[in-house]
């Protein structure tokens, strides 16, 4: 019993310095590590030898806010000395589950975060500029100049993150030893090596956690520098928090860089929200956090609020730069006001910024797509006259590579003769996108004399690039035989056709309905050194498919996924759909099957298309088995499907098993849409089910409403004959006297004096008039006159009479219908 006392007062110090993991939000594992040598991942904190008891305590020890501690950087020493054993996986990380405290105050009060003009908070934080006391660390000192990307240690450690899904014990020790021997910039080189950002967080977060080892603070901004160049806006903000735990002092680059990411990720309501977090966290502002700002309001196309942040930047006295403008006008060539872009270019003096070449560029840029060349060549004289800047060029290059980006060739071609007849030399980079345009605009003889002059001229000779042009032009045009030819002259000329030569070639060939020779030709690839790529084969695919030769495409993407490249769900689709269309849907469901087990993404609209394929060829029960196989492998059905199946199901009268599938389908959740309503109700009205029908519509209508559901279902019945089931039906109609109620009635009215019952239709008219919905005047004179004959004079009366009370006709044109 001592000794049991004597145990726990030895861990409570441990419990006390454990330090709670944060997020990444990207990763529902992590790294992990443990004094007892069982290492790797698992999916919760599952400890072994540890009481309930015990784990209250640790608990409550972490809700007082003990867990927090910045001075140790690691998983809680208690865990290691619990003995927490985890799977040894390096490849799924633990969830996370801890936010900062600015998370739950960044957002307003409805959850919504901050609304659009109406109020200013993005700007609150300039308020703070020169009131804050704070240290004040310079950036450059979080700058890393050191390449230490080659250094052994770091290739090393390199090696066995590239071992994670296969990570044990030793593997996590040699890890560890590793990183207490990385300097900091070691540690940054090998978050800047990972191919996947999110496996370089994961490093990051795992080594965060290690016993005896904290992370420099060059490495949270080399960490969030990664992640500023992805989407992955969750982790960065999550790493500026950390770094508030660990007392890291943040700079507004850090912030800005969050910004960044959430920019790139297309939030950017969230990206501004980086400023309020910057002005709670007492962080005074600089030039490039509010450039940062500036551009994401560029990037939202609120340009108004964008200068109104300019406007408060020089109130507070921060000088917007050449960078600030240059981002102005950059937003207002996004929005085609580039007039209003030259004027804040000619008006940057007299702000005490003058522009650089990047002002220039991006203006013409936006003349260059819209062809206004003379404007271009304006500015390229007033860049010189006014500004010094000497078009050179670079300058030329970048007129040349935005004219052929855009389909203008014969304007790049004006700038490349005047860009040498002034002494400069274009590279064959240049001369390659001119003949790429020209290929493009199916002018082969030009593209081929600029190659010959390419030639001529010795300081740029065409490559590969230029020539794999030409051969895709000729393709395009059909002419696959001049293709070949120029393959062959590529060869004497000492270049040698690469995949994406061949793979033109192979296009143009399926194009003309050379499938088969194509086949031939990739067959032939090793023996021509070349290796076909996933275009290569997704070409030879579609080719053999539109020539009907589905066997062979299906062969062409088995040899694809065996040599490790997957097609897509929508080629593997188009592949589907043609397999349906010939009835081999039996072959197709095959196909797909084995396409899933061999690691496509198949997804929903696959299954759906052999649903369909099925359904056309009245194989109800396969279409059901198709859909239980979904469940099985837990892909979910969606509206698509169950319309597709309700269809089927109705057109072969099976209505209780299409109202059963109905009901499962909003069972789940999916709300019906504007076709899954024609459908049912087409069915279900073919079929005489109207019961069964407003039984179903009304389940469907408390998932999704759908105004004119009962107008579609009376004109439905109306254009069947059903005119006495349409009549039952016109009290629900009737509730909201709006247009296309009054339009459902004269469907009926219409459907009542076919079928010459017009005391019918006179009483779908009372019915109108007592909801205020006047009757079409021409109908009701019709309907009169055949009241009339029918020897109801005393209702023709009341019909006309009404009408004139309303005073949609006078008491003599009354009579004259009357008589007449």
């Amino acid at each position: 019993m001592l000794n049991l006392r004597v145990n726990r007062l030895l861990r409570r110090p441990f419990i006390r310095f454990s330090a709670c993991p944060i997020s990444n939000g990207e990763s529902d594992a992590s790294f992990s590590t443990s004094s007892s040598g069982n290492t790797g991942f698992n999916h919760g904190p599952e400890r072994e030898g540890v009481s309930s008891q015990e784990d209250d305590h640790l608990r409550k020890f972490r809700q007082l806010g003990l867990g927090k501690s910045p001075a140790l950087n690691t998983t809680s020493v208690g865990e290691a000395e619990f003995g927490e054993i985890r799977n040894p996986r390096f490849n799924r990380f633990d969830e996370i589950d801890e936010l900062g405290e600015e998370e739950e105050e960044d957002e307003d009060d409805d959850g919504n975060g901050i609304s659009g003009d109406e109020r200013d908070d993005d700007f609150a934080v300039l308020e703070s500029f020169g009131k804050i006391p704070q240290s004040r660390e310079e950036a450059s000192r979080f700058d890393v100049e050191e390449d230490e990307s080659r250094h052994p240690l770091v290739r090393e450690t390199n090696r066995l993150i590239g071992l994670r899904s296969s990570w044990n014990p030793k593997h996590e020790g040699q890890m560890r030893n590793l990183l207490r021997s990385l300097k900091p910039s070691q540690v940054c080189a090998v978050l800047r090596s990972q191919d996947d950002e999110r496996v370089a967080l994961k490093f990051f977060y795992w080594a965060d956690r290690q016993w005896r080892y904290r992370h420099d603070p060059i490495v949270y901004y080399s960490m969030l520098e990664v992640l500023s160049k992805t989407k992955i806006c969750q982790g960065a903000r999550r790493v500026l928090l950390l770094m508030k735990r660990r007392g890291i002092h943040r700079t507004p680059r850090a912030f800005s860089l969050v910004m960044v990411s959430y920019s790139r990720a297309g939030q950017l309501r969230d990206a501004l929200k980086v400023l309020t977090l910057m002005q709670r966290a007492g962080v005074e502002p600089d030039l490039l956090i509010c450039n940062t700002a500036i551009d994401v309001f560029v990037r939202a196309n609120r340009l108004e609020k964008a200068l109104r942040f300019i406007e408060r930047m020089q109130v507070v006295g921060i000088a917007p730069d050449v960078v600030t403008y240059n981002c102005m006008i950059r937003g207002y060539c996004d929005l085609h006001r580039v007039e209003e872009a030259i004027e804040l270019l000619e008006a940057m003096p007299s702000k005490g910024c003058l522009p650089d070449k990047v002002s220039y560029y991006t203006i013409m840029g936006f003349l260059c797509k819209e062809k206004r060349i003379v404007e271009v060549r304006h500015l390229m004289e007033k860049m010189a006259k006014e500004h010094g800047l000497v078009p050179d060029q670079v300058t030329y290059n970048t007129l040349i590579h935005m004219l052929t980006k855009h389909n203008h060739a014969d304007e790049a071609l004006w700038f490349l003769n005047d860009a040498e007849e002034k002494g400069f030399r274009i590279d064959k980079v240049g001369y390659s996108a001119i003949v790429h345009a020209l290929c493009k605009e199916g002018r082969m003889s030009e593209a081929k004399d600029l190659i010959n002059e390419m030639l001529s001229k010795g300081h740029c000779p065409p490559d590969v690039v230029t020539y794999t042009a030409v051969v895709n032009g000729f393709c395009r045009l059909g002419g696959v035989d001049k293709a070949k030819k120029l393959l062959q002259v590529m060869h004497t000329h000492g270049y040698k056709p690469n995949t994406v030569s061949y793979t033109a070639l192979l296009n143009g060939l399926c194009r003309t309905g050379k499938s088969l020779e194509a086949r031939e030709m990739m067959n032939m690839s090793e023996e021509q050194w070349w290796s076909p790529n996933s275009i290569t084969y997704s070409v030879l695919m579609h080719g053999l498919r539109r020539e009907g030769k589905l066997s062979e495409a299906c062969d062409v993407v088995r040899e694809m996924i065996l040599k490790g490249f997957f097609p897509g769900p929508v080629e593997i689709n188009l592949l589907l759909q043609s397999l349906s269309r010939d009835g081999k849907t039996h072959e197709a469901r095959k196909f797909m099957e084995e396409c899933l087990n061999k690691g496509c993404a198949i997804n929903v609209v696959n299954f759906t298309t052999v649903i369909h394929g099925f359904c056309q060829n009245d194989e109800l029960d396969a279409a059901l088995s198709v859909l239980d196989d979904m469940y099985l492998i837990n892909k979910h059905a969606d509206v698509f499907t169950y319309t597709t199946l309700v269809d089927a199901l109705g057109k072969k009268g099976r209505i209780a098993e299409a109202t059963e599938l109905m009901k499962k389908m909003l069972h789940k959740g999916i709300d019906p849409t504007p076709v899954t309503y024609r459908t049912v109700i087409h069915r279900y009205c073919q079929m005489g089910k109207v019961d069964d029908l407003v039984a179903i519509l009304e389940k469907m209508i408390l998932r999704q409403k759908c105004r004119t559901v009962y107008n579609q279902v009376i004109e439905k019945l109306c254009g069947l004959g059903k005119l006495e089931e349409a009549d039952k039906l016109l009290g629900k109609v009737l509730r909201t006297a709006s247009r296309s109620d009054a339009k459902t009635c004269y469907i009926l009215m219409d459907g009542y004096l076919k079928k010459a019952v017009p005391l019918s239709a006179y009483k779908v008219a009372c019915r109108m008039f007592s909801r205020n919905l006047i009757p079409d005047v021409k109908m009701c004179e019709k309907l009169s006159k055949r009241l009339v004959l029918e020897g109801k004079v005393e209702e023709a009366d009341q019909l006309m009479l009404r009408l004139v009370e309303r005073g949609h006709i006078s008491p003599q044109s009354s009579k004259q219908s009357m008589v007449s």
